[in-house]
């Protein structure tokens, strides 16, 4: 609309106080929302804990007022919030956090798109955004498809968000410390897709030749030829965020190798290989999950420690286990909470950038 001048946003709250009020009304807060005592029968909303929830922009509809929209070191401060208040609520389960995360998360990109807002103002905010969304989805686990969190839902929202953040790069008003990184969890997140390939391969060569955006693409070679080792050992190496946007990709990637070993090892005798050797190969979290992982697929045990490959015994049924990625992913956090990973990354690796180059 170009008659039509983006507004600039003034709400100082993470939630503005007529959808606050609004909200209350109709008993539709989020109890991660309410006043601490304040949960009976007319439950209040605590300013601090409210968060703008997401409302779809319908046709015909009024442009909001610069009062319903938060500026962007708002919706910054409403990311690191979500990051370091919900995300790591230990009184909720994961996909219950996962959906009110992504919920208020698509909100924020939203208030964004709405306001003059961009360049690497709008960039940081989207950054961040994504890497909490990442890492929540990521915590579902295996147990997501139990839960009321809906997994094709949350997928599409980190595709929106990828989308968003790359858009906005490709503006070309920055500078955008964390491009490379950013650009790298697009390529893992999409492992496998000659249209994301293509995507990265299309960026400035200065930018490929960063090293996250060079091991990134190590490891969409060694998934795409089938290399399981190389992929697995890559695997090890990431750090958390990155970690968090291939996880998606391994259940499949380690139902390939074990389909490769069936056809190679499987005889009418049978030909058997230690758990070990499975748990090191496939970056599992134990001998346990490798157990759960040859039963999925048909093959019988020798006792407790030894996999019998008989031919004609390796079957796959419905999704691969995705396993709990302990390895892989939750210990790459080394300590450090959420909010630390997402909110101080950039500064990581702006000084790992300045040593580089002294």
């Amino acid at each position: 609309m170009p008659d039509y001048e983006l507004p600039v946003g003034t709400c100082r709250e993470m939630c503005p106080a007529a959808e606050r009020a609004r909200r209350e009304e109709e008993r539709r807060l989020h109890r991660f929302e309410v006043a601490p005592g304040l949960r009976g029968d007319r439950p209040r909303a605590d300013p601090q804990r409210a968060v703008k929830e997401y409302s779809r922009p319908a046709a015909g509809k009024a442009q909001p007022l610069p009062s319903q929209l938060r500026p962007p070191s708002v919706l910054l401060a409403t990311v690191r919030y979500l990051a370091g208040e919900v995300a790591e609520r230990a009184d909720a389960s994961r996909t219950e956090v996962a959906t009110f995360v992504a919920d208020r998360l698509r909100a924020v990109r939203l208030d964004l798109a709405l306001q003059r807002a961009g360049g690497s103002e709008a960039a940081v905010v989207l950054e961040a955004a994504l890497a909490v969304l990442l890492a929540v989805v990521a915590r579902l686990g295996p147990d997501a498809a139990r839960g009321p969190a809906d997994p094709v839902l949350l997928q599409a929202q980190v595709q929106e968000s990828f989308g968003s953040l790359r858009r906005c790069y490709a503006q070309g008003a920055g500078p955008h410390p964390r491009q490379a990184a950013f650009q790298s969890l697009f390529l893992l997140y999409n492992l496998g897709s000659v249209e994301a390939l293509h995507e990265v391969l299309q960026l400035p060569a200065a930018l490929r030749s960063c090293p996250a955006l060079r091991t990134a693409l190590s490891v969409d070679t060694a998934f795409r030829e089938g290399n399981t080792a190389r992929l697995f050992r890559l695997l090890r190496t990431l750090p958390f965020l990155q970690s968090c946007a291939v996880q998606c990709h391994v259940g499949n990637a380690r139902r390939r190798a074990l389909a490769r070993l069936a056809r190679a090892l499987s005889t009418p005798k049978g030909q058997t290989l230690p758990l070990d050797f499975m748990v090191h190969l496939l970056a599992l979290d134990g001998p346990e999950e490798a157990r759960d992982l040859c039963q999925a697929h048909g093959l019988p045990l020798d006792g407790q420690e030894r996999v019998v490959f008989l031919r004609g015994h390796y079957t796959e049924k419905g999704l691969p286990p995705a396993g709990t990625c302990e390895v892989l992913v939750g210990s790459k956090l080394g300590g450090r909470t959420l909010e630390e990973v997402v909110m101080a990354e950039e500064e990581e690796e702006s000084g790992d950038r300045s040593k580089s180059r002294a």
